[in-house]
């Protein structure tokens, strides 16, 4: 018997078509898992936001979201899918979508853990450490080419 997990796939979706798919991720891990107060985790900004969902076997497995001004946001993988090449696949979803709306700055506020992640994607930290949803962040950008 494999121990190997199934392919996923990214894809890019609405709020309104797939708002129960991006939730129970978001839920899972920034409200259960990181203790995200709940009303800080939903805004107005999900219904204009251009969402990527991973799914495996149909099942969602990870979610990000791109704003209008070039901010990404709300990136979440679960916990067994994590270092498998997913959150870089949901980046380069949302990255292509930028790049597709015709931002030229991207950013976004990086969980201080994942900072070399997002480095690897060519973002670079700028300003100081802050406190988001009482989890330390650094602010990042990338500029298009």
């Amino acid at each position: 018997m494999s121990d190997a997990l199934p392919q996923y796939v990214v894809r890019r979706v609405t709020w309104q078509d797939s708002r129960d798919a991006l939730s129970s991720v978001r839920r899972a891990v920034f409200i259960v898992e990181q203790r995200v107060p709940e009303e800080l985790e939903w805004d107005d900004d999900d219904s204009d936001a251009v969402h990527a969902l991973a799914l495996a076997a149909g099942t969602p497995i990870g979610t990000g979201r791109l704003l209008r001004d070039g901010r990404i946001g709300r990136m979440a993988v679960m916990p067994a899918w994590r270092r498998r090449g997913v959150g870089s696949a949901i980046l380069q979803s949302l990255l292509e979508a930028a790049r597709a709306l015709g931002c030229i700055h991207i950013c976004l506020h990086a969980q201080t853990h994942a900072i070399a992640f997002y480095a690897r994607h060519g973002f670079v930290a700028v300003g100081d450490k802050f406190i988001e949803a009482g989890i330390p962040h650094r602010e990042m950008m990338l500029r298009t080419p």
